[in-house]
C-alpha cells in the first residue's frame, strides 16, 4: 500500500438493495479477513454488482502514482494526460470523509459522502487510523 493510498481490502458483497432509486443500489460486504464491515451506495447503472462479487476498495488521499498532493488542481484535472491510480481502476469517486464514531472494543465507525453516495465503513481502530476527516478518493475493481 503506497502512502497515497489509506486504506485497501478485499470485500465479499454480502447483500444488494434496489429498492429506493432507479440507478443506485446500496451494497453490504464483508472483508476477506471478517473484520471489515461496509455498505456502500453506488451507481449500478456504471458499475454493476451482485451479491457474492468481491469487489477490491482503495482509499487515497490522491490519484498520482507518486503520491503527491492534487495542488489546487480540480479532481476532474488529476491524471488529464497522464497515467493515474484511476487508470487501474473501474470505479472511482471523489468525496469527504466527515465523521467517526467510537464502535464496540477496538472497533471504530467512519462515514464518507461522494456527492450524497454514502460509504460507511467499520473495523479496527488500528486498520483504519490512517483516515481523517479531509478529501478523499474511492477507487474499485472487480477481484
Amino acid at each position: 500500500m503506497a502512502d497515497s493510498q489509506l486504506f485497501e481490502e478485499t470485500f465479499s458483497i454480502t447483500s444488494l438493495n434496489a429498492q429506493k432509486y432507479d440507478r443506485v443500489s446500496r451494497i453490504s460486504g464483508t472483508s476477506s479477513s471478517n473484520e471489515t464491515f461496509l455498505t456502500l451506495d453506488i451507481n449500478t447503472e456504471l458499475y454493476p454488482c451482485a451479491v457474492g462479487d468481491r469487489i477490491h476498495l482503495v482509499l487515497a488521499s490522491t490519484l498520482s502514482l507518486d503520491g503527491t498532493k492534487d495542488d489546487g488542481k480540480g479532481w476532474r484535472d488529476v491524471g488529464r494526460g497522464e497515467a493515474s491510480l484511476a487508470d487501474m481502476y473501474d470505479y472511482v469517486c471523489h468525496g469527504k470523509i466527515y465523521r467517526f464514531e467510537e464502535g464496540d472494543g477496538e472497533m471504530i465507525k467512519i462515514f464518507i459522502s461522494f456527492g450524497g453516495l454514502l460509504l460507511y465503513l467499520e473495523g479496527p481502530y488500528k486498520r483504519l487510523t490512517p483516515l481523517r476527516i479531509d478529501y478523499i478518493y474511492l477507487l474499485l475493481k472487480k477481484s
